[in-house]
């Protein structure tokens, strides 16, 4: 797998949409990554066709548990405090599985960097080294500043905003903006009470 340094947004939005996989942010959903068959519809929701499971290999068990302690990695690089340790705990995430960077040719024919991952990687080295090739690119272009915690009460959902404007408040904007903006319409529609 080639891993675009420049596409960052990737690897960062990756990041936080599998931290948020955890029962400790899925409160009543659960884990939502608790089989193999939940982790291929996960990478497939992303678009990513790892070369661990090229050839219609599909995820194991084994590759579950490697997943969900990446998640935990991913999760713990978002909520550090400094751009170092966010730099350094993404550099270990890269080089699970990460190659040195490549210059080659893109679809449209211009040169761009590239990093490739090792032959015969797992599941989660790959997904490690796009994490980690991301939110290094994240701190590089936008600053720790963008790496968030959910401002939705009671979530504990973290992720990395990668918008043009940097005004991202919410883990998943489609589910905890919606809950939060349900619970002040109902609150400023409730009848008074005597």
């Amino acid at each position: 797998m080639r891993i675009s340094i420049t596409d960052y947004a990737v690897g960062a939005a990756l990041a936080g949409d599998l931290a948020n996989t955890s029962p400790t942010v899925q409160t009543t959903a659960g884990d939502t990554l608790p089989t193999p068959e939940a982790l291929l519809s996960f990478l497939q929701e992303h678009e990513l066709r790892l070369d661990a499971l090229a050839d219609g290999r599909t995820p194991t068990d084994g590759d579950v548990r490697e997943v969900h302690l990446l998640r935990r990695e991913a999760r713990g690089v978002v909520e550090t405090e400094t751009e170092e340790q966010a730099v350094a705990g993404a550099i270990v995430l890269s080089r699970r599985a990460g190659l040195s960077p490549v210059l080659d040719r893109d679809a449209g024919g211009r040169w761009q960097w590239y990093v490739p991952t090792a032959p015969g990687a797992s599941p989660a080295g790959e997904l490690a080294a796009i994490i980690g090739v991301g939110l290094l690119g994240a701190v590089r272009a936008l600053g720790h500043g963008r790496f968030r915690a959910c401002v939705a009460p009671g979530c504990r959902g973290v992720f990395v905003d990668t918008s043009r404007g940097g005004r991202r408040v919410y883990c998943m904007p489609d589910l905890c903006g919606n809950r939060l903006n349900v619970a002040n319409h109902r609150a400023r529609n409730r009848l008074p009470t005597r």
